[in-house]
């Protein structure tokens, strides 16, 4: 009935800036006119679960032949319908068509794996009803409901990354399983869980041996239960008899409360708690069970900043249900679930539930008084269904240097502290109570949502500790789009930063480079590449080429940016990702614009009416630049206190306001050609406004611009020539019409007795790109040779050759056409049989085999010169 496709994004993206997290699901819709208004409507009583949506989905039917939007409302629907009946949060929902038989559904998700199941099981409801097939909604509802809890965040992590986006410092996800990084590059900082990338190693090491922490602790003279390490069976009386009743008993490296029996007053309770204990850890803490309530305190960078006390798991009897029903009824309450995803965790009956009440000669099986309470666990963790009280105003002041004091000594700054004692708002080294365990990745949950009592935002400090005096962890980034210049203007950016002392990082289509060393070859303008340097500790400088790819298919790998740079916007890649004209290809390229930093930049080329528009967009100030001084929109711009550059007279300029900056003179910036080559002064121009908006000093752009040069160590295949002995070869990476258009009216500068281009079309463009490549070459070249690119990208070489034919005989039909497999065989070729003084230009895909097979030839053609001249 429909085909689908589903990808996620995750970052800012085509469909919203706001929202990085999507779920994109396309649809291909097929054999809709067969389906009648009816039908839609009846869906809502096949599947009753879903009612809770009919009347806006009737109200958005509108006609009997509106069925593609019929089908497109009830998709959506759905997957709010699944959201609704799960709990989970929906954000964001959006339906566009595409075309009349294409539509995307685009929504929002908190966790990845639970959005695309949602994705899956809606158009599964819908295809199943549209069929005729029966279909379980409601498995597909719990299903939903696992994989959210079992997956998604907790109250500690989530309560951290919240703190840190309400202060603009950014978030990525490492893993699925909690591992997140805060900020980029050398400021970044990172947590698993509530453990810190500033947390010691050894502290997190040492406090995991639970009887080792309570050495420490007693030689610190802080008051902790006596107590021994066994682990055998055997060696449990001995302990026993030594400790006397009552004990606890607990695994020495267990956590969340697992493993832990209390208050054990007879041998066979301390066999059964010691078995229970033996199936998390070899070791066995046996130690004196401290009488009074107990309490979790936390101690974040040495400071106290919370207390709770905490009860464990209970019911109250009504005189009607039974144990086992009360704990039925009270995990129906909506604040408990499984997991920590909630207030509160649902109280399962087990081994322990089973001994607690058979200490009180009473069974799951009993009903209890009306009002009576009965204790059902021997811990107190929310872990295992217990509640929690803030205290926090009542600690005493001795207590709270007490705890202060064990975070010191044990060594974590990020600690969580459980203590046995009648209360906290006495002494806790006068009252008789004891430091129980120390913890390395404390939850939060308690202190977040307290049961009762004032909640704290624990989460508050954490923060403050990574990152001091609100900084926000950020590093100076600059990110480029554009239809053609941004890998040239992407490494002038990158030098110039370098050159000023930065240890730079910069993504372009050729590789990943730190500090010019090239670490992965290949194309790597998307996000991905992206976030292999914001996550690298040592970059200090991010540059980094963005192309429309990659954000469409993924969304970028950055939250904003301090600069961005639009180069222009020209027709390339149409027909592909949905994309099928200019004005879609500019809000592709317009993301950027919308993602700067209030107080950073985007850099406009105001010579590009598509790209001036964008202005409008900008959630940061506005830069524009052009080749032009009497641009009316650089003036009124500046004349505004606008910050423009432009070409004058021979100079690079920055306009200030009413300030004017030479930057430097075009006849000593090797990258213009002596001023020949617009487009680069263009790319120049971007690059001088980044550098200067982000804070680098004009010496370094000046030295910047005199010393970068259009070769092939410095840009690979952007306008790199090689002089051979009686011609010259010009390697550039031109591959659509606009790019091609600008090299040629660099050409038409350059002198020669023949200009030869050796030109190739890109197979997945439109025909209409193909035909406009030939049609621009012709205008150029006194002689075109068709060669083909590696990969045909669905097309066949008759296809190719016969488009750029047809462009080419438009506007020059008796210049000489020969065709050749591959770049390298033209290149012989050309090479070959040159004239002298000819110019060869090769319009080159793979830039680095080229280049060798140039500088071979070279040699050759040399050395064969050279032995003519010696016979002569």
């Amino acid at each position: 009935m429909f085909t689908k496709k589903i990808r996620t994004l995750t970052g800012p993206n085509y469909w919203s800036t706001k929202h990085h997290s999507l779920i994109v699901v396309s649809l291909s819709l097929n054999d809709v006119d067969k389906l009648n208004k009816s039908c839609f409507k009846n869906f809502f009583k096949t599947f009753p679960l879903l009612l809770c949506h009919i009347e806006n989905v009737e109200a958005a039917i509108t006609g009997e032949e509106n069925f593609g939007e019929n089908l497109m409302k009830i998709v959506e629907t759905t997957v709010r319908a699944l959201h609704s009946n799960t709990g989970i949060p929906l954000d964001y929902l959006l339906t566009k068509r595409i075309s009349e038989k294409k539509v995307n559904i685009i929504f929002s998700f908190r966790e990845k794996r639970s959005g695309v199941y949602a994705a899956e099981s809606a158009l599964n409801i819908v295809k199943a009803f549209l069929t005729g097939n029966n279909y379980d909604v409601e498995k597909d509802i719990e299903k939903l409901k696992g994989i959210w809890v079992d997956n998604c965040f907790g109250p500690s992590t989530t309560s951290i990354i919240e703190e840190a986006k309400k202060r603009n410092i950014p978030v990525s996800f490492l893993d699925d399983e909690g591992y997140i990084q805060f900020g980029y590059g050398i400021n970044q900082k990172r947590i698993d869980a509530t453990i810190a990338s500033t947390t010691g190693a050894i502290a997190v090491d040492k406090v995991s041996d639970k009887h080792l922490t309570k050495k420490l602790l007693a030689a610190a003279c802080i008051p902790v239960p006596e107590g021994e390490v066994i682990n055998t069976i055997e060696n449990l009386k001995d302990v026993v008899d030594g400790l006397k009743f009552p004990i606890v008993i607990k695994p020495l490296d267990g956590n969340q409360g697992k493993g832990i029996t209390t208050n054990i007053c007879d041998d066979q309770t301390a066999l059964n708690a010691f078995k229970r204990a033996k199936e998390i850890s070899k070791k066995i803490v046996v130690e004196k069970f401290i009488t009074g309530c107990d309490f979790r305190v936390l101690v974040i960078d040495n400071k106290f900043v919370a207390a709770a006390k905490r009860t464990p798991a209970s019911i109250k009897g009504d005189g009607k249900h039974s144990i086992k029903e009360l704990v039925e009824i009270i995990n129906k309450d909506p604040k408990r679930s499984s997991g920590h995803t909630n207030i509160l965790t649902s109280i399962t009956i087990d081994d322990d539930t089973n001994e607690c009440l058979s200490s009180k000669k009473i069974s799951i099986d009993d009903i209890p008084k009306n009002g009576e309470e009965i204790i059902l666990k021997t811990t107190a963790n929310l872990s295992t269904g217990g509640t929690a009280e803030d205290i926090t105003d009542f600690v005493h002041p001795a207590n709270r240097q007490l705890f202060e004091r064990v975070a010191r000594i044990i060594g974590l700054n990020i600690c969580g502290i459980d203590i046995m004692a009648p209360d906290l708002t006495t002494s806790v080294v006068e009252n008789g109570g004891a430091i129980i365990e120390v913890n390395a990745a404390p939850g939060f949950r308690m202190h977040l949502l307290p049961n009762k009592g004032k909640k704290r935002n624990v989460a508050e400090p954490v923060v403050d500790m990574l990152f001091p005096k609100k900084s926000n962890g950020r590093i100076p980034l600059v990110a480029i789009t554009g239809t053609n210049g941004k890998t040239t203007t992407t490494r002038l950016v990158a030098s110039m930063a370098q050159q000023q002392g930065y240890y730079t990082g910069y993504t372009t289509t050729d590789g990943i480079y730190l500090n010019k060393k090239l670490i992965h070859k290949g194309d790597c303008s998307g996000p991905s590449s992206a976030r292999v340097l914001l996550h690298d500790p040592a970059v200090e400088f991010a540059v980094l080429e963005t192309a429309r790819g990659g954000l469409l298919r993924s969304g970028l790998a950055f939250d904003s940016c301090n600069c961005s740079i639009i180069t222009n916007v020209a027709e390339d890649h149409l027909g592909l990702n949905d994309i099928h004209t200019l004005d879609q290809l500019a809000e592709v390229k317009a993301v950027l614009a919308k993602i700067v930093q209030p107080d950073g930049y985007v850099i406009l080329n105001a010579d590009d009416d598509k790209v001036y528009s964008m202005k409008d967009m900008a959630t940061g100030k506005v830069a524009l630049f052009s080749l032009h001084a009497d641009n009316i929109r650089i003036q009124r711009h500046c004349d505004a206190g606008g910050l423009a550059g432009y070409y004058e007279a021979g100079y690079i300029i920055i306009r200030n306001g009413n300030r004017i900056i030479p930057v430097e003179e075009v006849e000593n910036i090797p990258l213009t050609f002596g001023g020949k080559a617009k487009f680069n002064i263009a790319n120049v121009l971007g690059a001088v406004l980044a550098a200067y908006s982000c804070g680098l000093s004009m010496p370094a752009i000046r030295c910047t611009l005199r010393t970068f040069r259009s070769s092939f160590s410095q840009t690979p295949g952007r306008l790199n020539f090689i002089e051979c002995d009686d011609h010259t070869v010009l390697l550039d990476y031109a591959h659509n019409p606009h790019g091609l258009k600008a090299l040629g009216e660099f050409v038409k500068e350059l002198t020669a007795t023949k200009k030869i281009g050796i030109i190739a079309g890109v197979g997945d463009r439109r025909n209409e790109d193909l035909i406009a490549m030939g049609r621009e070459a012709g205008k150029i070249f006194d002689e075109l040779m068709i060669r083909m690119d590696e990969d045909l990208r669905g097309r066949t070489e008759f296809e190719i050759v016969s488009l750029i034919r047809t462009g080419i005989q438009e506007t020059a039909p008796h210049k000489p056409i020969s065709y050749f497999k591959s770049e390298s065989e033209a290149c012989d070729y050309a090479m070959e049989t040159n004239a002298p003084g000819a110019l060869i230009v090769l319009l080159v895909e793979n830039v680095e085999k080229v280049y060798e097979r140039v500088m071979e030839m070279k040699q050759v053609q040399g050395k064969n010169v050279l032995s003519f001249k010696k016979a002569v």
